[in-house]
């Protein structure tokens, strides 16, 4: 595998974790001037990417593969690995949400992870789900910030012993967990401030079991330069927060996205695939994330001598990744890198579980006559004509006036062409439910001037469908439904799903309204049937055309 060797001045500041000298202390096993090798992979956001694409890229055997060539290199050299997850299992691919992810965490079993971090979609099930979970996971959960009646739901911490170097992982996750949770299963959770949690757990290591590394494996998001907007402080922050190299390393989730960075508080913004990557450091830490769906294994091999932690090269290797070129005048893909071989023994224990999901998930149920767009950066940012698609079948199945739907809840687009039952499951993979109520003109307007005015690059950003508006700072004005001005006094209704009902992504929490109505239809399944009924979607009737105005 190649290493891509960090500059002389990176190294110099490379994070260093000296040994503490208390009188309690335990003797340390490493030897004084002797020099250790030690690797950290990771992953993060698997999102139930358990198989390869329909490409060939990606899937947890050729990860397998990857993964068990760079032990094998390693430990030839005398050296030892440890393998760690930012999170997110669960979530994103019908297969694997059919099944609560069990394919994901068998197959992380056979791949051997060290430890993970508990994201905010671990929270997507029933926490008997979580539990049984859990069960399956042949490695902790870790999550120091995560309370259910007043005790921590998993354990703050890891210790790892590697060559006689001792290593702390510390989990952390989020705390908009309780916001874009769903709120019908976390509502005797509580999510503290992960930076402060993170202080107290480090000096509890330090006095209790002077660790000679310590790392982060987190699910809290990197922003460039620390600037989170709407979302709850992240990787950036939290190193900062913290006394300078208290972390050795954040492995890191959550943002979905290569941490690569250009230069000091600045994305490499043309990083491609195979590229090299030169992980953020903030206040003595590196920082690393492998964007999302085991597109890559991250690999940072550090030295241990003498107490000094010292990072020597950093790579995010693709996996099976393809690119497209011109053969012949048609385009073609290819991969990036040699292609990796499947393991075999991975191969064969997840494909029983690859078939019966797709059993289940290859219908066909319509078709389209162009793309339907739900790309992450583009629907939490505009109105589109899936989100106003899914809008619209709420709308109708509710006999509703008009529509809201959060573009978190919006997971991917839909190809034109063929629609599946597994398409749809992939754009709306929560199972949330459909409800409605109905407020005055009055009732509405106040609750859009909270929804209309989230944020954009986020999922509270929210799509419309029967509606008009212009949204000016925290207000919104010049509402119009059915083409027809807001009246405060008439009554009107809409929908919203049900995460969003129940105060999810910060949105006012309606379920006790006297006219609140969960309508008992899954989400996907109303998209499913709609897209049946119309045998044919153009796109073109779900065009967004200006009905919603930002200034």
């Amino acid at each position: 595998m190649k290493k891509i060797v960090l500059s002389a001045l990176a190294l110099a500041v490379a994070t260093g974790c000296t040994a503490q000298n208390s009188a309690q202390e335990p003797a340390h096993e490493w030897v004084q001037g002797q020099e250790y090798n030690l690797t950290i992979l990771h992953t993060n956001d698997n999102h139930g990417n358990f198989w390869q694409n329909k490409y060939g890229e990606r899937g947890m055997a050729a990860r397998a593969t990857l993964i068990n060539e760079i032990r094998a290199e390693v430990q030839a050299e005398g050296g030892s690995v440890l393998l760690l997850s930012g999170g997110d299992i669960n979530t994103g691919v019908p297969e694997s949400d059919l099944q609560d992810a069990e394919p994901d965490f068998i197959g992380m079993n056979m791949l051997g992870y060290d430890a993970m971090a508990v994201g905010n979609h671990e929270f997507d099930n029933p926490l008997d789900v979580l539990a049984k979970q859990e069960g399956w996971a042949e490695f902790p959960f870790l999550a120091a910030n995560i309370y259910k009646d007043g005790e921590r739901m998993f354990d703050a911490y890891k210790i790892f012993n590697k060559q006689g170097i001792k290593i702390a992982v510390i989990g952390l996750t989020t705390e908009d967990t309780a916001k874009i949770g769903n709120p019908e299963y976390i509502d005797a959770v509580e999510f503290k401030d992960p930076k402060e949690e993170a202080k107290q757990v480090i000096a509890e290591l330090k006095s209790k079991h002077n660790p000679d590394v310590i790392i982060a494996a987190t699910h809290m998001g990197h922003y460039q330069d620390g600037q989170h907007g709407s979302n709850a402080a992240g990787d950036v922050k939290l190193a900062r927060y913290l006394n300078e190299g208290d972390l050795d390393m954040i492995v890191g989730g959550h943002s979905q996205e290569p941490v690569c960075m250009e230069g000091p508080n600045m994305y490499n913004k043309n990083f491609h695939p195979g590229d090299a990557c030169q992980p953020d450091q903030q206040n003595g830490t590196w920082i690393v994330q492998a964007h999302e769906w085991g597109k890559y294994v991250g690999r940072a091999d550090y030295t241990f001598k003498n107490g000094e932690f010292t990072l020597k090269s950093y790579d995010l290797i693709p996996v099976n990744l393809k690119k497209k070129i011109k053969v012949d005048g048609k385009k073609v893909r290819v991969f990036i890198q040699d292609e990796i071989p499947q393991d075999k023994a991975v191969f064969d224990t997840l494909k029983p579980f690859q078939d019966k999901g797709q059993a289940a998930l290859n219908v066909k149920i319509g078709t389209s006559n162009g793309d339907l767009v739900g790309e992450r950066k583009i629907v939490r940012n505009n109105q589109t004509n899936l989100g106003r698609l899914i809008a619209t079948a709420h709308k109708e199945r509710a006999k509703a006036d008009f529509a809201v739907m959060n573009s978190g809840g919006v997971r991917a687009s839909i190809a034109g062409g063929d629609i599946t039952y597994k398409d749809v499951l992939t754009v709306q993979p929560f199972g949330n439910i459909v409800t409605y109520v109905d407020m005055t003109g009055a009732e509405v307007q106040d609750y859009l001037n909270v929804v209309g005015t989230k944020s954009k690059d986020s999922g509270a950003y929210a799509q419309f469908s029967g509606i008009t508006m212009t949204v000016n700072g925290d207000k919104v004005t010049d509402v119009k439904i059915d083409g027809k001005a807001l009246n405060e006094k008439d009554t009107y209704r809409f929908t919203i799903p049900s995460f969003n009902a129940a105060g999810g992504d910060g949105y006012p929490n309606i379920t006790q309204h006297p006219a609140f109505v969960n309508t008992g239809y899954v989400d996907a399944e109303v998209l499913k049937d709609f897209i049946e009924s119309k045998g044919a979607v153009d796109v073109t009737e779900f065009q967004p055309n200006g009905e919603i105005v930002y200034k």
